[in-house]
């Protein structure tokens, strides 16, 4: 699983960066549009979900459990200071996709008790797209996490977020996570579509 998180720089919009993430391939896009004004927002998500069906991809908004409910996007990502997953699930009902960001065992188990679909887990490292960065996992601390999930029968995807390149991803998958979520990395590249590509093909030989 390769999750796309929107990302806006000098060169790329909100919508290029979708476009660049479904053009190399990626199958789940992530809405993230911190401190943009409700009209903008809207506007974005509903082309963002225009492109998401015509690529048959998953469409996660992030944070705006309203909005999701509004435009049938197929789910919300909440951040630690976002909504309670409990909370959004009796908004939502089970119809919609729910994602929790997680930093340690303890979150991943209140997720898993709350009703979460899938978890968000990091940073992995140090970046610089995302404010008040909770400590860093590092490999160790994802094949610790996933080690607790097995022992407590925690059956859920975990998604490893933060700072991630190409060149990581073979030794975090073998930690046993799920997939990775990308950003920044693939927009750096000098071409961001066959970057996106190339992380794909990664990622599917994992599942061989």
């Amino acid at each position: 699983m390769v999750q796309f998180i929107t990302h806006y720089t000098d060169k790329y919009s909100y919508l290029d960066s979708v476009r660049i993430a479904l053009d190399g391939g990626c199958q789940w896009i992530q809405l993230r549009m911190k401190e943009t004004d409700a009209n903008t927002l809207l506007e974005t998500a509903i082309q963002t979900q225009q492109l998401c069906k015509a690529y048959h991809a998953t469409f996660i908004i992030d944070d705006q459990v309203e909005l999701v409910k509004q435009i049938e996007a197929d789910g919300v990502h909440l951040g630690k200071n976002d909504m309670p997953i409990a909370e959004a699930r009796k908004i939502l009902g089970n119809n919609f996709i729910i994602g929790g960001t997680a930093n340690t065992f303890e979150d991943i188990r209140m997720h898993y008790k709350a009703g979460a679909d899938y978890i968000g887990c990091g940073p992995f490292r140090f970046t610089t797209t995302k404010k008040n960065l909770s400590p860093i996992l590092g490999l160790k601390g994802y094949a610790d996490i996933v080690s607790q999930m097995r022992k407590e029968n925690i059956n859920l995807p975990i998604v490893a977020i933060g700072g991630i390149t190409k060149e990581d991803i073979p030794s975090l998958m073998g930690t046993g996570i799920t997939g990775i979520a990308i950003s920044g990395s693939i927009l750096r590249s000098e071409n961001p579509i066959e970057e996106m590509k190339e992380i794909q093909n990664i990622i599917q030989s994992w599942k061989i």
